[in-house]
């Protein structure tokens, strides 16, 4: 049986009472491997790895040494793949972070008359940050409970606390992310803002009393004056950030041997979040091209220097209303983020902008602009940043489609989850496309358990492909009421296993610490990782999320592999927003065809549902619905098992 319990976390972020992440047992997760990988491999390849997962998981094998490790592991760390997991999806990355790492969350469009008005929205949301620190500080936050599949179960906290006390330090090979420890005098807290290329430190507490908007706005008049003044200008270091890890780290080191930059990079190191004060990006823009601004700037000629990529949260304000919050994944999840933007603008909507004259601090010092010293060495580590933020804004291949015929309530009459009604749609749609079916990702959350992060939910099932055949190569042979019943096979499978992934009990990072344990024991690789079904699986073309949200915004980010595709939706009650990106370099990628086929599949799968269920069978629904209601009353253990038996 898997391990499971309910200790008490140790822990004092947000994980107390929560029980330990599960461990699936060697069994259950090499027979799940198979299943998941056997319609993705040809046979020769399936028959070779049937024989490396017998080897690895035979009685007295390698794989029951490396389990019995991981269980030793789990009995000594409030999570036993935390560290794993975190290193290998994000500190081992070497990519640059724009476009490849960090997600952004577009705001509605503003509407800005004049330069002032931006930075009164920038007062406005500041003051909304400043609330929201305070409710973390005190630990005020109300506790998270689950929706969707099995809602109602609290969930670990701890990673909102890292929100504005992060920071990713690069590394030559393995990146860093340095938690703020509070001292018992901390240093007045500050902002960095960034405007023009230039970065300013912006007091956000003078003289033990916080600044209201006022202040705020007054002290970001003046920074936007100091950085419109041309002699005052210093070269656009942010740029640096924006490239390779492995080049940041070294171009940082090389930045350190002055003194003068120490002191710049200590007070963005230690800063709450950076606001970014960008300029106009032209005329009236179309949701797609604002996606793009936030995950890149624009590149040199536009805002990609006014950026420092390793603070977890960085504000956008533009002069021309693109604003939105451009995030380093790697302290957090997107629902994290969302909960906290969603906070910001109802707080800015809810609690008119305060700029009235109210006790003021009387002659506010004015904000420090931060000095780089910059040796014929910087400027040429700048100029090769910019030639490869350059690259990156070209390859950049994103549409932004919002699909209005129906959205998350139609899927509801017909008694499937949304989730997983999309996540299918979207198997068609890459069919369509490519005809074949590839390693699929939908991230799932496993903040049920102390420390949790997130596992796999591996959409591509040997059930959603035979429904997307069925829908493609055999539109004529079969009928409506077999694809009908295929597409309940597929939403089922889904479901099943997305309640493998939140429970604990999907196969990703039970596969990772059984490779990273035997790395640690210095054991040879295992024979079951160097096979091609294991670099297969592992290579996302379809990476996806559900990001829904309750305020008109939406996410968006990159492929996570050069020849794939990276799909954000937000299903609303009556329309669904699609972020779609690939890369131009891709001969096999096209954004815009991938799009089109995912209407044309969603317009199928309603008239599908529309032809089908007008006759369909209640009771029958209802007895499909049933292992679920058991699920939740049997608690985690026997949701567990019920999940693995019935997948």
């Amino acid at each position: 049986m898997p391990v499971l319990d309910r200790e008490p976390s140790k822990d004092l972020g947000g994980g107390d009472g929560l029980p330990k992440l599960p461990l699936p047992t060697l069994k259950e997760t090499l027979d799940t491997y198979l299943r998941c990988m056997k319609h993705l491999l040809t046979e020769e390849q399936f028959n070779k790895t049937q024989n490396m997962v017998k080897q690895f998981g035979a009685p007295g094998g390698v794989g029951e040494l490396l389990q019995s490790k991981l269980v030793e592991r789990r009995e000594n760390k409030a999570n036993w793949v935390y560290d794993y997991w975190l290193n290998d999806m994000y500190l081992n990355n070497r990519l640059a972070l724009p476009v490849n790492s960090s997600p952004a969350m577009v705001f509605p469009q503003q509407n800005f008359r004049a330069p002032i008005d931006s930075l009164r929205f920038a007062a406005h949301l500041i003051s909304g940050v400043l609330e929201y620190k305070t409710l973390l500080d005190a630990r005020a936050l109300p506790m998270d409970y689950a929706r969707g599949q099995l809602a109602g179960t609290p969930m670990c906290m701890e990673q909102y606390y890292r929100l504005f006390t992060s920071y990713r330090l690069p590394g030559p090979e393995r990146d860093t992310l340095v938690a703020q420890e509070s001292s018992v005098m901390p240093e007045p807290e500050h902002i960095i803002v960034a405007c023009k290329n230039q970065f300013f430190v912006l007091d956000v507490v003078i003289n033990f009393r916080r600044l209201n908007e006022r202040d705020l706005l007054t002290q970001l008049e003046k920074i936007a004056k100091m950085a419109a003044s041309e002699e005052e200008q210093l070269p656009p270091i942010g740029l640096l950030t924006s490239d390779g890890r492995t080049e940041w780290a070294e171009s940082r080191s090389v930045l350190m041997r002055e003194s003068t930059n120490r002191d710049s990079l200590d007070m963005i190191e230690r800063c709450l979040c950076i606001v970014c004060l960008d300029d106009t990006s032209g005329p009236e823009l179309s949701d797609t091209t604002r996606a793009m601004l936030m995950l890149h700037g624009g590149g040199v000629a536009k805002n990609g220097g006014n950026r420092w990529y390793d603070k977890p949260m960085q504000f956008v304000v533009g002069a021309g209303g693109c604003c939105g919050v451009v995030c380093e994944h790697s302290p957090f999840e997107g629902i994290v983020l969302v909960q906290c933007t969603e906070y910001l603008l109802k707080y800015m909507i809810g609690s008119p902008s305060k700029l009235v004259r109210a006790a003021s601090v009387s002659e506010l010092p004015a904000p420090r602009r931060l000095r780089w010293k910059c040796t014929p060495e910087i400027h040429k580590l700048l100029a090769s940043s910019a030639d490869k933020l350059q690259r990156l804004v070209r390859n950049l291949d994103m549409n932004v489609h919002k699909f209005y015929d129906y959205g998350k309530e139609f899927i509801k009459k017909q008694k499937m989850s949304p989730d997983a009604y999309i996540q299918v749609a979207l198997q068609l749609a890459y069919y369509r496309c490519h005809g074949r079916p590839v390693s699929t990702y939908e991230s799932a959350s496993i903040r049920r358990f102390q420390e949790g992060r997130v596992d796999n939910i591996r959409s591509a099932t040997p059930e959603a492909l035979a429904f997307v055949k069925a829908m493609t190569d055999g539109m004529l042979s079969t009928s409506d009421t077999e694809k009908m019943e295929m597409l309940h096979g597929a939403i089922t499978a889904q479901t099943k296993y997305t309640i493998l992934a939140i429970t604990g009990m999907a196969i990703d990072n039970h596969l990772l610490g059984l490779r990273e344990i035997a790395r640690e024991l210095k054991i040879e690789k295992p024979g079951i990782f160097k096979d091609d079904a294991y670099l297969i699986s592992n290579q996302f073309i379809l990476s996806t999320s559900q990001v829904p949200t309750t305020v008109e915004m939406f996410c968006c980010y990159g492929p996570v592999v050069p020849n794939g595709y990276g799909a954000c939706y937000n299903p609303q009650s009556d329309h669904i927003i699609f972020s779609v990106s690939s890369f131009h370099e891709s001969p096999q990628t096209c954004s815009a065809e991938l799009v089109k086929c995912l209407v044309q599949g969603l317009l199928d799968m309603r008239d599908l549902c529309n032809k089908c269920n007008c006759g369909s069978n209640p009771a029958e629904q209802r007895k499909e619905a049933e292992p679920y209601v058991l699920s939740r009353k049997h608690g985690c253990k026997s949701l567990c098992q019920l999940a693995h038996v019935s997948w």
